[in-house]
């Protein structure tokens, strides 16, 4: 296989992604349960998940989020609510925390690069 073998019609295989920050938000003085503080965050560059160096991130609040991301990281119609919301509740109930998703940039990607699947 070759990259052509991927190319869309223009003859390129490329495609754009945003890249994403996910932050805890959280009122003044709020009790966390997840251990976490407000403006903790991670960052999502393509399908790579970057935390800052000594700083976690819960997996129960990850798994909040996570089934946003890959659409989140796409463009949307204007009116598309996924375009539009940003804010994502902590799973707890209790919890008054929220994870704000923010697209920050957008990076290229080759498909070629990134599945061995043809396009037919």
């Amino acid at each position: 296989m070759n990259e052509s073998d991927n190319a869309d019609r223009s003859g390129s295989d490329t495609f754009e992604l945003y890249d994403l920050r996910v932050e805890v938000v959280a009122p003044a003085d709020a009790k966390i349960y997840c251990h976490a503080k407000a403006g903790d965050y991670f960052e999502l560059r393509g399908e790579m998940l970057y935390l800052p160096p000594d700083q976690g991130f819960s997996i129960y609040s990850l798994a909040a989020v996570l089934p946003l991301l890959a659409a989140k990281q796409r463009d949307t119609n204007p009116n598309d609510w996924m375009t539009s919301d940003a804010d994502v509740a902590c799973p707890d109930p209790l919890c008054p925390t929220r994870f704000r998703i923010t697209r920050t940039g957008r990076r290229i990607f080759s498909r070629s690069e990134t599945t061995g699947t043809v396009l037919s």
